[in-house]
C-alpha cells in the first residue's frame, strides 16, 4: 500500500509540473510583447490602412478646380517632395511607404475621392508582389485596382494607371523573383486601361534595364527612383495627365 501511495503522489507530482509548464507557456504567449514600429504601411492602433496619416492635411486643402492626386505607395510618396510637385501646386501626393493597393483601396474615398481631384494618378502594386501583407494573387492586386478605378470613374474623376515600376528583387524580402509577375500585371493594366477608356503611362522605357530590373543609374536600392529618374519621367506623366484633363 505503502509503494502504490508513494507511486501516486509522485504521478500527480509529475501531471501538476506539466499543468504548470503549460500555463506558463500560455502566460507567456499572452503576454507576448507588442512590436515597437507598425508593420509596413499600416498606422497605429491597427490603422491597417493608415487613414489617419493624410486626414489633417487632408481637411487643410482648399477646392482647386484641376486637382492631380497621386495615389500609391513609398515611390508616390517620395515623388512628392521632387520639383514637379513644388512646379504644380494642384499636385497632392497621397503615397505611404509599404503600402499595398488594398490599403489604398481602403483609404481611396478619404485621400482621393473626399479631395474632389479633376485626376488621380494611381501606381501600386511593388509591395503586393513583395509580400507585405502576406501572399497575393494577380487577381487580388487587378481587382484591388479596378475597384480603384470604379470608384474614381463614378465620381467623375479621370484616371492614369501607371505601370508598376521594374524591379529584380526587393530587399526587405529577397527572393521574391517578381519579373514575371511584374511583367503579367503591367500588359493587364494596358489592356484594363484601354477596355475601360482611361490613360495609361509607362515608365519602363525611362527606368528599366534591359534584364527588367530598374537601372543601377536610376536608384539605390532597385526599387525606389533618385531625383533624376524622377525628372526622367516627369515628360511622361505630364503628358497623360493632359491628355486625361482633355478627355475629361
Amino acid at each position: 500500500m505503502r509503494c502504490i501511495a508513494t507511486g501516486g503522489i509522485q504521478m500527480l507530482l509529475r501531471i501538476a509540473a506539466l499543468a504548470l509548464l503549460i500555463g506558463s507557456a500560455g502566460a507567456a504567449e499572452t503576454t507576448a510583447p507588442r512590436y515597437a514600429l507598425a508593420p509596413p504601411g499600416q498606422g497605429e492602433n491597427g490603422d491597417w490602412a493608415n487613414l489617419s496619416r493624410y486626414r489633417e492635411p487632408n481637411a487643410q486643402l482648399k477646392p482647386v478646380a484641376a486637382r492631380v492626386v497621386f495615389m500609391g505607395d513609398s515611390i508616390t510618396e517620395s515623388w512628392a517632395h521632387e520639383p514637379l510637385f513644388a512646379e504644380n501646386p494642384n499636385f497632392v501626393g497621397r503615397g505611404l511607404s509599404g503600402q499595398t493597393t488594398l490599403q489604398m483601396l481602403v483609404r481611396f474615398r478619404a485621400d482621393v475621392i473626399d479631395l474632389k481631384p479633376a485626376v488621380v494618378h494611381i501606381m501600386g502594386g511593388t509591395n503586393d508582389l513583395a509580400g507585405n501583407n502576406g501572399p497575393e494573387s494577380d487577381t487580388e492586386i487587378e481587382e484591388a485596382i479596378t475597384s480603384m478605378v470604379e470608384l474614381a470613374l463614378m465620381n467623375h474623376i479621370a484616371v492614369v494607371l501607371a505601370s508598376i515600376p521594374p524591379a529584380a528583387d526587393f530587399q526587405w524580402h529577397p527572393g521574391s523573383k517578381p519579373l514575371p509577375r511584374l511583367l503579367r500585371l503591367n500588359a493587364w493594366l494596358k489592356s484594363y486601361a484601354s477596355q475601360v477608356g482611361v490613360r495609361y503611362v509607362d515608365y519602363w522605357p525611362v527606368l528599366a534595364a534591359g534584364d527588367g530590373s530598374m537601372k543601377a543609374s536610376c536608384s539605390a536600392d532597385g526599387v525606389h527612383p533618385n531625383s533624376a529618374c524622377y525628372a526622367a519621367i516627369q515628360p511622361l506623366t505630364l503628358a497623360a495627365l493632359t491628355a486625361a484633363l482633355a478627355g475629361k
